[in-house]
């Protein structure tokens, strides 16, 4: 059953918000080394229920928090997201090392994002 496995919090000042984070929650952040101004959020120990996440600069007045779906495939996911009723906003892309990854907005209008897991997407 796909599952939220990411998060992604929008921040004006993203260097201040890691600050922020770091300082009320303890969360471990660090910056990504991938093609784009990304922080990964480490919320706890991985063998302790919860999700991981990250924070990057608003891209937009409205961006909220995103929550991502792990998925088999975002093809197959995407099409059936449409066909319920929601919406695609971002195809499919690749994130490098990471997989393929697609924002949608369900009926509602809530963006989340569907990501098919492949370490080799480039």
């Amino acid at each position: 059953m796909p599952r939220v496995v990411h998060f992604e919090l929008p921040a004006d000042d993203p260097k201040r918000a890691v600050a922020f984070y770091e300082k009320v929650f303890g969360w471990a952040i660090m910056k990504w080394e991938g093609p784009m101004d990304y922080w990964l959020v480490a919320t706890g120990p991985d063998d302790e229920p919860g999700i991981n996440g990250a924070i990057t600069p608003r891209m937009m007045p409205e961006q909220v928090t995103t929550n991502t779906v792990s998925v088999a495939s975002v093809d197959d996911f995407t099409k059936k997201i449409v066909d319920a009723g929601g919406n695609v906003m971002m195809p499919k892309r690749a994130v490098p090392g990471q997989g393929y990854l697609a924002y949608c907005t369900d009926t509602e209008g809530n963006v989340f994002g569907v990501m098919e897991m492949d370490p080799s997407a480039k």
